[in-house]
């Protein structure tokens, strides 16, 4: 039976630390689903669909060589909600820390509690993206500074733009 996983996240913007996630997620599914959670009360530097084209292009291509089916959803409720419309049975969560971990636990405990077929994974963040969050690129993006070695080059250009503008 084939296994999809789903990876939640606001992905704005997409960065190397994503992309670490979703190259290890790629290793155990067959069927990737990236939801893009949209969120009323929050301020995105790029829309749902530019984040989704986003994805598209920097995950893309890592979902072909692996040879993994690659979706991208926009979802705005529970991501156990989300994970259980694309028929996922795996919640693929990443970590960079203990701060990640003890949250990423409650979180887990809830979901498993809320959908229990649905089952989380862990997975840490290598060395090389380990510090980068979304939050850090879009400051120093924003603060014009060169984001290229946090963020894919599609990603660091669009950014760029957005912020000379």
């Amino acid at each position: 039976m084939p296994r999809t996983a789903f990876y939640a996240g606001s992905f704005d913007p997409v960065t190397n630390g994503h992309l670490d996630v979703v190259a290890r997620a790629l290793t155990l599914a067959d069927r990737l689903v990236v939801g893009v959670g949209v969120h009323a009360g929050k301020q995105p530097i790029f829309s749902a669909d530019e984040r989704r084209e986003l994805i598209a292009a920097t995950c893309g291509p890592l979902a072909e060589t692996a040879g993994v089916a690659l979706e991208i959803v926009a979802f705005s409720g529970l991501v156990v909600e989300a994970a259980r419309a694309a028929g996922a049975t795996l919640l693929v969560r990443g970590l960079r820390d203990a701060t990640d971990f003890d949250y990423e636990m409650q979180m887990a405990g809830m979901n498993g509690e809320l959908a229990p077929e649905v089952q989380t994974v862990f997975l840490p963040a290598g060395p090389a993206s380990r510090f980068i969050t979304a939050t850090l690129v879009r400051q120093i993006a924003a603060m014009g500074g060169d984001v290229s070695a946090f963020a894919p080059p599609e990603v660091a250009r669009r950014l760029a733009d957005r912020f000379r503008s």
